[in-house]
């Protein structure tokens, strides 16, 4: 049995100070997240928030007329200002409101690199983009370095499990003096979707295909079967608990068979085939053991991380999982008879632009 967290209070996110009154607020990325997020913006929960600038990939705007127009998003799809941070940061230093916020709700790494100079310069981050706190560890301690300096707070609560307050246990924990003993877990919506239906009625080819139709997985399937994202989320959660851990750490087991890996997307999935036949044999040998197939995330009190697929017994607190969703077993010093287990929709626009607001609520 597990005792379940429903609710748990408290921002996550590197240190840092929390202010009060009006946040004005950058929006980089309009796509599927950063959409939900700015519907969010006309609830009343984000009343005391200003947005005075919006980017996609291409085009920016920061003129408050146009910002307040409905269908912003659209708007931007069709054209606006050249990118420029310089000129979305000089927007945020324009505005009277005394906390200024850069809300990053892309994936782009390249964007990601600027995160440290952002928060050194004075500004808050609050990110679903992992690219920067979960990958080296010179980057981790790049952020927390900026944000002492800056006097200044990394809120990345939706970096892992979407809405689902995971970051925000771990560090709760340690900060009591709780230590942690194991994680273990499954952090991918999509590969907890594949393996909780593949039961050997059909390929599992034909099921990553309808994974992709349903949007459940990347538009490149391979960035959630290589097992990368899962590992840098393990990453950040280690790291939140205090596990000085680089990349190179983390034991990982891609699924894509070598001769998959450089394809062109479209090729790789008219290719998928060549998933059936070992991941049939993998199946095979797990029921035959009473087994179920799960892509888990372990990591132990020595520090030892694996991402992988792993054969669960029945009464494995992952073997019910259906669906997307996330599942995190914390097993701590406190917790240790039964560990605290944090379940539910671990993707999902609306859940993760809700853990945006909720890290810029935290600061503002």
């Amino acid at each position: 049995m597990s005792a379940v967290a429903k609710d748990i209070d408290g921002a996550s996110g590197l240190p840092g100070p929390a202010g009060r009154g009006e946040a004005a607020i950058v929006l980089l990325g309009t796509g599927v997240v950063g959409g939900a997020f700015l519907k969010l913006l006309n609830t009343p929960a984000a009343a005391a928030l200003r947005l005075v600038g919006v980017a996609n990939s291409r085009f920016q705007q920061t003129r408050s007329g146009a910002l307040a127009r409905p269908g912003i998003r659209e708007h931007l799809d069709r054209g606006g200002d050249a990118r420029d941070n310089e000129i979305l940061l000089a927007a945020l230093d324009a505005s009277p409101a005394p906390v200024r916020v850069v809300v990053d709700a892309t994936a782009s790494q390249r964007l990601s690199t600027h995160h440290a100079a952002w928060l050194q310069r004075g500004y808050h981050v609050v990110t679903a983009n992992k690219a920067a706190n979960g990958s080296s560890l010179a980057s981790w301690h790049a952020l927390e370095q900026a944000c002492r300096e800056g006097g200044t707070h990394y809120g990345d609560a939706a970096t892992v499990g979407a809405g689902l307050p995971v970051i925000a246990a771990v560090r709760r924990l340690r900060a009591c003096g709780d230590a942690l003993l194991a994680l273990e877990g499954v952090f991918s919506g999509s590969l907890g979707w594949l393996f909780s239906t593949f039961d050997g009625s059909e390929p599992f080819s034909r099921l990553l295909r309808r994974a992709r139709e349903l949007g459940y997985s990347e538009p490149d399937p391979r960035m959630d079967l290589s097992g990368q994202d899962v590992a840098r989320k393990l990453l950040i959660l280690a790291r939140s608990a205090g596990f000085r851990l680089g990349s190179d750490d983390v034991t990982v087991e891609n699924l894509v068979p070598a001769a998959l890996h450089d394809l062109e997307p479209e090729a790789f999935m008219a290719a998928a085939e060549a998933l059936d036949a070992p991941l049939a044999e993998r199946l095979a040998g797990a029921r035959s053991r009473g087994r179920v197939l799960r892509y888990l995330a372990r990591l132990d009190k020595h520090g030892q991380a694996h991402v992988g697929l792993a054969e669960v017994d029945a009464d494995h607190p992952a073997a019910t999982l259906r669906g997307t969703d996330n599942q995190f077993a914390l097993t701590t010093t406190r917790y240790h008879t039964r560990p605290l287990v944090i379940q539910g929709p671990g993707a999902g626009a609306e859940v993760t632009a809700q853990a945006l607001l909720g890290d810029i609520l935290a600061v503002a």
